[in-house]
């Protein structure tokens, strides 16, 4: 299989997807893409989350130890169902960048489970 440039482009972005193309997933079909926002503040995270459950998205959020002096990060991940298409992606990045900025947090990427499908019996 030969790798198409416009599809998955020499990027972050474009080399995952086809690095799952390669690995046997089926970009066909939908997968739950997990996108993360960090904040260094309970409450700066709770306003974020409230506003993206305004917006109907489903959301789930830690506090995760982080930092060495003992301080707590906490990390939003918004969770959306969607087909794994390069522009998608990078369109749902710009607006997730947004919103973190909006509520003093940081973008810190995305990601979602492998499924690969063995056609063969058993």
């Amino acid at each position: 299989m030969t790798r198409d440039y416009e599809q998955f482009p020499d990027n972050d972005n474009g080399n995952v997807l086809w690095q799952m193309v390669e690995d046997g997933n089926d970009l066909t079909e939908p997968h739950e893409v997990e996108f993360s926002i960090v904040f260094e503040k309970q409450e700066q995270v709770e306003k974020c989350a409230l506003h993206l459950l305004h917006q109907e998205q489903k959301i789930s959020l830690y506090q995760e130890e982080l930092h060495s002096d003992g301080s707590d990060m906490w990390v939003l991940n918004i969770h959306i169902n969607m087909m794994l298409e390069y522009d998608d992606i990078a369109d749902l990045e710009e607006w997730m960048t947004r919103i973190a900025q909006e509520f003093d947090g940081e973008y810190d990427g995305w990601g979602c489970m492998s499924y690969i499908y063995d056609d063969e019996d058993e």
